[in-house]
């Protein structure tokens, strides 16, 4: 007799309200023990719940987007000695083969392939086992949609990637592993438009120890998701960067007035570059694109990417239509989300969409650097330590608050012209605030 029987979250280190982001199974599905159910993703690490025995799945518990903890019902399996036989078995021909009469209707490439033994009709059971390189022009690549996604973000054509997990499933690693080795000369990355590769030498492989005492400390999971987004964007942008400097004294003062006014929310000179981009933006629209094979998406939205530093790595959280909000309400929610970064604490829809990104160092030094630009956006600026320098007004030095501004561009997309028009207008909109109400 068939017996229902719950599968549940096993044991997940500790973790609490991890979200659910892929279904492996459906309700009918026949499952082997030890099959995944679901996909989990907690801030360390992707994972699969795996069926404590074999069987149908008669109910599912869960949907993408829940969040789980150890213990959370997953489904309900019809477990039987029946269903746990059911798995697929190698095509082989049979005695009773189909009556050749009676095709079954299918599509053309599986009515190539060898007799097989007709289906079970009591339940769902998976197909029977055949050789895809064969019947398929491209075997589908076995990975969660999480990781498709991210292998699309770095244009890397999972059919090129071999998986390390269960069943040859690709893992986010595997894929970083891959765009590493390309970079590194051992691979082609297939990105937009079918780039080859970079015909690099390969890394060097240094025993570090033999010179010296040495400590290996493994990269944070950030640093290792941003450090493949960063190389890919490196590589695949034809990065140039447009030096200049805004004259901030009239703003600087106002800042200051306007936080000793307010002292419920901290007023950083963040929230007025924010206002000067999109103003920038709003002139100079091709800087608010993005490329799309041979055509260029204007957006007509204006959300900017902030890069908040983190003790685990850099993150780009993005504030949202910031054309229709105050300097007060900017403010309020660049402290929040800030916030919520260095706490860990930012989904996935917290990064996303944004249009043009915001890198300042003006809190630590610096004079200039060269920003790496956050594909798919075409610009990012950069933004380092201010310095009171004399400054010839025409008839005299004055000391004036100068700001470094360091504008990265996608010259694809942008030319040398743009770019200076581009920052001497921020500059403008910078040393006269006024311009933001034109």
């Amino acid at each position: 007799m068939a017996e229902l029987k719950e599968a549940r979250v096993p044991d997940i280190g500790g973790s609490k309200d991890v979200p659910v982001i892929e279904l492996l199974v459906k309700v009918g599905d026949v499952v082997k023990k030890d099959q995944g159910l679901v996909t989990l993703e907690s801030d360390k690490a992707t994972m699969e719940v795996p069926a404590p025995f074999a069987g149908v799945v008669r109910e599912l518990k869960l949907k993408i987007g829940d969040e789980v903890g150890e213990g959370a019902l997953v489904a309900i399996i019809e477990a039987s000695e029946v269903t746990a036989s059911a798995a697929p078995a190698p095509a082989t021909p049979v005695a009773a083969a189909p009556e050749p009469a009676k095709p079954v209707a299918a599509p053309p490439v599986v009515a190539a392939a060898a007799p097989v033994a007709a289906a079970p009709t009591a339940t769902r059971s998976p197909p029977v086992a055949f050789d895809a390189e064969a019947l398929l022009p491209d075997k589908v690549p076995y990975a969660s949609p999480a990781v498709r996604v991210f292998a699309r973000e770095l244009g890397v054509d999972l059919a090129r990637v071999t998986g390390s997990e269960r069943g040859g499933r690709i893992s986010k690693e595997d894929v970083q592993g891959f765009v590493k080795n390309a970079l590194a000369g051992g691979a082609v990355a297939a990105g937009g438009g079918g780039g080859g590769g970079l015909n690099l030498l390969p890394w060097p492989q240094v025993d570090f120890a033999k010179f010296g005492a040495i400590e290996a400390q493994p990269l944070s999971r950030i640093k290792k998701i941003s450090g493949a987004n960063l190389a890919r964007n490196w590589a695949m942008i034809p990065h140039v960067t447009q030096f200049d400097e805004a004259d901030i004294t009239e703003m600087e003062a106002f800042r200051k007035k306007l936080g000793e006014e307010q002292k419920d929310v901290k007023v950083t000179p963040l929230v007025f570059l924010i206002k000067a981009v999109v103003a920038a933006l709003k002139k100079y629209p091709q800087f608010n694109a993005s490329l799309d094979g041979d055509n260029l998406v204007l957006k007509k939205y204006f959300h900017i990417g902030i890069a908040v530093d983190t003790p685990d790595g850099l993150v780009v959280p993005v504030l949202r239509d910031c054309e229709t909000k105050g300097l007060l309400e900017l403010s309020a929610e660049l402290a929040a989300i800030s916030a919520k970064a260095r706490d860990k604490k930012l989904g996935p829809a917290d990064m996303q969409g944004g249009c043009f990104s915001i890198s300042s160092l003006g809190g630590i030094g610096g004079t200039a650097f060269t920003p790496i630009i956050n594909a798919p956006e075409v610009a990012i600026l950069g933004v380092s330590k201010s310095q009171t320098r004399p400054v010839w007004s025409g008839s005299e030095f004055a000391p004036r608050l100068m700001l470094p501004l360091s504008l990265s561009y996608d010259h694809r997309v942008i030319d040398g012209a743009a770019a200076a028009r581009f920052t001497a207008y921020l500059a403008q909109v910078l040393g006269d605030l006024r311009r933001l109400l034109v």
